[in-house]
């Protein structure tokens, strides 16, 4: 079955031997193709305002189990309940196994009853892998208790069924929670994204609560072989391909994670590292076929030739294969690529199409900006608070050496050197660094990719297509502030993208 987060990354960062044990024979259960696990996730309890926290919750046949994994040994002592280690030493509970997991299941039930699912079957669940049964007389229902007996990929496949099949029956007159509903709903509270160079300050600490929202998609994504991911910059597209190559690796799939913008390797690789997954800039591509492939920024590749690559690429082919394409709706192709229209309706009758209308890095002022003189959706702004942009009108150029000075009164202002980009519109070359240590780009680099704070400059003084496209891209960047240096003459010309309308595509 799926699980979330990836099996790797549980073997990686999960303490417990038991619960890595667990969660192995459950990569290993296949029987339900619906079949979800989360693991280690915080319950939020209204009703006693604290945590409970549960070691799995696992959809199974439409059943929601909650599980509470115990390593070692447990005893039950005077009417008090212990954990043994391995060396034999005794360890009070605050509460029995039973109570901790039915506790959870409680507090699961009201948040998903609050957010309107209807009702659900659920069951509570503990496991003891390390102890041959359960102790003597615990007043918990015997198939809701899996000891090592059950630790096998069949025995915890029988012992799901056993859990499933004695659900409980609906209350009369009650809306019942579709499975398909309830499975989007839990991966929207369980999944969390990853966020790119977690930073200090409130605006950040909002947006990784933001990210949250887009793991909903995973549920379409996990259940389509062949899908379309729509969302303008800023709506967390590369975060979700992330966290969806590691579930079709985790399924035992080969997987190719692909895209046009060079720099996109420095953002995929660290986070996709020991995955088992290919991460291979579009140029470079040589021929090898992948059970999946993803495709980031796909506008830059919506043309027959491109997607005949791509074509040639997946096992059973794009009619028949499993593939993901993630792309920009207001299309930046101008800056990196092309983009066919009659390539991109053919491409989008072979998939289902989903959204992504949260932004989850620009603050409310930034895409307030993006809207005005864009007129581009870049989503609902996630982040409400934050800076003001600010506009700097220099006499004469405006330029890179003028883009400095704005960037040296942030550091003295306090910020990180490393958190500044300067984005020159109007170049297309590498990333540089200038002799004060700033980082200068072009949109072209910078595509896909965020800082801290940006610092726009170089802008034409008559805009078209590509040059529309190139100012998208570089006021898109930004996560806390964005600041943009423009001429007199330039300033004129973002005043007539206002005054008609220019949509950037």
């Amino acid at each position: 079955m799926i699980l979330v987060p990836a099996l790797a990354d549980i073997e990686k960062h999960s303490a417990s031997p038991a619960e890595r044990m667990f969660a192995r024979l459950l990569h290993d259960v296949d029987d339900d193709p619906n079949a979800v696990a989360f693991h280690s996730v915080n319950l939020r309890s209204h009703a006693y305002k604290q945590q409970a926290e549960a070691d799995f919750v696992i959809l199974w046949r439409g059943v929601v189990v909650v599980v509470e994994v115990k390593g070692g040994g447990v005893r039950k002592h005077d009417g008090t309940w212990y954990s043994v280690d391995r060396k034999g030493d005794w360890h009070r509970l605050a509460s029995s196994p039973m109570e901790q997991a039915r506790s959870a299941m409680y507090a699961l039930r009201e948040i998903l009853t609050e957010e309107g699912a209807g009702w659900f079957a659920h069951e509570s669940v503990v496991v003891t892998p390390d102890i041959d049964a359960p102790p003597h007389a615990v007043g918990w229902l015997p198939d809701h208790w899996l000891a090592r007996d059950d630790m096998t990929v069949v025995g915890t496949t029988a012992a799901l069924d056993a859990v499933a099949s004695g659900r409980r029956t609906p209350p009369h007159g009650r809306k019942i929670a579709r499975t398909d509903e309830l499975r989007a709903r839990l991966f929207g509270e369980f999944t969390r994204m990853p966020v790119l160079d977690a930073q200090r300050g409130a605006v950040i600490e909002e947006q990784n609560r933001a990210t949250a929202g887009q793991a909903r998609v995973l549920a379409a994504l996990a259940r389509n072989p062949r899908v379309l991911v729509f969302g303008g910059a800023g709506t967390g597209k590369s975060l979700v391909l992330v966290e969806a190559a590691k579930q079709e690796a985790d399924q035992g799939r080969s997987v190719l994670v692909t895209f046009r913008s060079p720099a996109l390797a420095t953002f995929f690789a660290p986070h996709l590292e020991g995955q088992g997954i290919d991460v291979v800039p579009f140029d470079a591509l040589d021929g090898t076929k992948y059970d999946v492939v993803l495709v980031d920024e796909a506008q830059d590749m919506m043309t027959a030739g491109a997607m005949d690559t791509i074509d040639s690429m997946i096992v059973g082919g794009r009619g028949a294969g499993r593939w993901r394409m993630f792309l920009d709706p207001n299309n930046q192709a101008h800056v990196d690529g092309a983009y066919d229209t009659d390539v991109a309706e053919l491409i989008a009758d072979e998939a289902i199409s989903v959204d992504l209308g949260l932004n989850v890095r620009n603050t409310r002022a930034i895409v307030h900006v993006v809207q005005e003189y864009l007129g581009a959706d870049v989503g609902d702004p996630g982040i409400v608070h934050g800076e003001k942009v600010s506009w700097h009108t220099p006499e004469g150029a405006a330029g890179v050496p003028q883009a400095e000075a704005v960037a040296q009164e942030l550091v003295d202002l306090g910020t990180r050197r490393q958190d500044i980009w300067i984005i020159a519109v109007g170049e297309t070359g590498e990333p540089c660094t200038t002799e004060a240590g700033f980082t200068v780009t072009s949109p072209r680099w910078a595509k896909g990719l965020e800082a801290e704070h940006v610092i726009v400059c170089a802008l034409p003084e008559v805009f078209d297509e590509a040059t529309v496209s190139a100012f998208y891209v570089a006021v898109t960047r930004a996560r806390v502030s964005l600041h943009v240096v423009a001429s007199q003459t330039e300033r004129r010309a973002l005043q007539q993208l206002v005054r008609h309308g220019v949509e950037s595509r």
